[in-house]
Parts: structure tokens; C-alpha cells; sequence
């Protein structure tokens, strides 16, 4: 019961920095925008074509990995945003292995063997799951910085008259990085037939981003209403960079609080290591007297209450 008491606390802790819930709200917004105005198409057979391919491409790593997850789909999601060719096979081996190097050490240095597998079975979730996510972070960072350049070549094709198609292909030849990446990835599912609103919406959907998001709801109302599409799409890269802006100067005025709580938050737990290091016979107390698990259990309770108030703080919706 310490065990899993100490685990929850930590889960509470890491949840409550995992970062802002407006992100949901912004996305079941968006969500409600794209299906009223982006066009329906049926791709049934050759979705389930490119499944019986992605399928058969799976190793046997995989497949059995595949087979112990819940939601196997979203993971294998969250690995293609991050660009790299990480498979879900991979992903867990690295996470067995992390459980199973930490619990030894744990329990080797005189912890618990329960709380020990706690410990290993909390490391081994979280930093491939931090590691990840701190890849997709970066690549969307960059894909946002060099989004608004994109339009504004798309912008200037369309000026000189070339088709939005042929703007897309030359966005993917002309454009470095995750941005010419994506563009090159939707000239291609339009080569094989399919229509670009499905390619531009998967793409969107991989991302997660709200920018490209609203890159296919303006084209999707214009292809429905009519009007200058290159007007739009100039607004658009206007817009964009200036809710960039405003993203860099809440963070800049934010960033003193979250530092604060990522201090107050870890250094707690720092010293803690840092004794049990020097006299783990002395920490062990923490796991045999009532009053001291007590005292732990509390002050690790009220740690992560106020972490989670103080990211609420800090967390603002553009």
C-alpha cells in the first residue's frame, strides 16, 4: 500500500506539469469547425489497404507488443509525429529494460523489493513517454516557426497562377525540414489518389497542431464558398505569427513561475537520493516507522497539490 501510495503521488506530480489542459478544449473546438466545413470522402478500401500493408511490415516485436498495449493506434501515432523511425517494438523493449535495470539497482541498494518494482515500473513509463513527447515538442516547434514561410509560397504560387497542387509539391521541394517533410508526405497521397482534403486532414490529424488545422478549414471554406484563396492564405501567415509572438511572451513572462515549481517540486526528491546514497541504513526508516511513512506520504501529497495549482497558474489559452 506505501508502494502504490508512493506511485500515485509521483503520477500526480508528473500529470500536474505535464502541461496545459486548454489544449483539449482547443482541440475539441477545432474538431467541431473541421466537421462542419471539410468535405466528406470515402476511402474505405484503401485505408484498409494501407493497413494490410503497415501490418505485414509490423515485425514480430511488434505484433506482440501491439498485443499487451490498450490503445496500440495512438502510440504508434505519437511515434510517426516525432519524425523518426521508431517502431512500437522498440518502444517497448526500452521500457522492459528501463523497469528491469532500475528495480535491480533499487533493490540491490537496499530498497524494498516492492517499491522497488514501483519505482522501476513508474521510471520505465515515463521516460520513453517524456522522451518522445519531448521529441514531437521539438518538431512541432519547428514545423510552427517555418509554417508561416510555407504559405507565403504558397501565397506567392498562387499569385503567379500555379494550381494549389502544384504549390503543395513545390512547398515539399523548395522547404526544409518537418514542413517540406509533411508537404512532400501529402504530394505523395495525392499521387496515389487520394483526394487533397483526406491527405491534408491525415496530416493534420498526425500533427495535432491547431496551425494546420486551420491551414485545411481555409481550404476547405474556400473550396466550398469561393473567393481569392492566396488573400486568404497571406491572412493566414499573418495571423499565425502573431500568435507565435504572443506564445513567446507568455512564455517569457511565465517561465519564472514554472521554474519555481520544478525547483520546489525535484529538489525534495534530489536530497532524498543524495542520502540515500550516503547512508541508505538511515533512509530506510522512511519504509519502517509508521510516523515517518505518514510524514512522507503527506508532505508528498501536499507536494504534488501544490504543483498541480501552481501549473494551472502559469497555464494560459491562445
Amino acid at each position: 500500500m506505501i508502494a502504490l501510495g508512493a506511485f500515485a503521488v509521483l503520477a500526480l506530480l508528473v500529470f500536474a506539469l505535464s502541461g496545459p489542459s486548454a489544449d483539449r478544449a482547443r482541440a475539441r473546438r477545432l474538431t467541431a469547425v473541421k466537421d462542419r466545413h471539410a468535405a466528406a470522402a470515402s476511402n474505405a478500401a484503401m485505408d484498409a489497404q494501407m493497413r494490410r500493408i503497415s501490418h505485414a511490415r509490423a515485425s514480430g516485436m511488434d505484433l506482440a507488443v501491439m498485443r499487451v498495449l490498450p490503445n496500440p493506434a495512438q502510440l504508434k501515432k505519437r511515434l510517426a509525429m516525432t519524425g523518426k523511425s521508431w517502431t512500437v517494438g522498440q518502444y517497448g523493449m526500452a521500457t522492459a529494460g528501463l523497469l528491469a535495470i532500475v528495480s535491480l539497482l533499487m533493490w540491490t541498494r537496499g530498497m524494498p523489493l516492492a517499491l522497488a518494482l514501483c519505482f522501476g515500473l513508474f521510471v520505465g513509463l515515463w521516460v520513453p513517454h517524456f522522451v518522445v513527447g519531448m521529441f514531437i515538442k521539438k518538431r512541432i516547434a519547428k514545423f510552427n516557426a517555418k509554417f508561416p514561410d510555407a504559405i507565403e509560397l504558397l501565397v506567392r504560387g498562387l499569385r503567379s497562377g500555379l494550381p494549389i497542387t502544384e504549390t503543395i509539391a513545390v512547398v515539399g521541394n523548395e522547404v526544409e525540414g518537418p514542413v517540406g517533410e509533411e508537404f512532400r508526405a501529402v504530394g505523395d497521397k495525392m499521387k496515389i489518389g487520394r483526394t487533397m482534403d483526406v491527405a491534408l486532414q491525415e496530416t493534420a490529424d498526425r500533427l495535432g497542431t491547431p496551425e494546420f488545422q486551420f491551414f485545411c478549414i481555409t481550404i476547405a471554406i474556400q473550396r466550398e464558398t469561393g473567393g481569392n484563396l492566396a488573400e486568404t492564405l497571406a491572412n493566414l501567415a499573418d495571423v499565425l505569427r502573431k500568435r507565435m509572438q504572443m506564445k513567446l511572451k507568455i512564455r517569457a513572462m511565465s517561465s519564472e513561475s514554472k521554474a519555481s515549481a520544478y525547483i520546489v517540486g525535484s529538489l525534495p526528491f534530489i536530497v532524498f537520493g543524495l542520502i540515500w546514497m550516503i547512508n541508505d541504513s538511515y533512509m530506510q526508516e522512511f519504509f519502517i516507522d509508521e510516523r515517518l511513512i505518514v510524514a512522507g506520504l503527506g508532505g508528498m501529497v501536499w507536494m504534488g497539490l501544490g504543483a498541480f495549482i501552481m501549473a494551472k497558474m502559469v497555464s494560459f489559452e491562445i
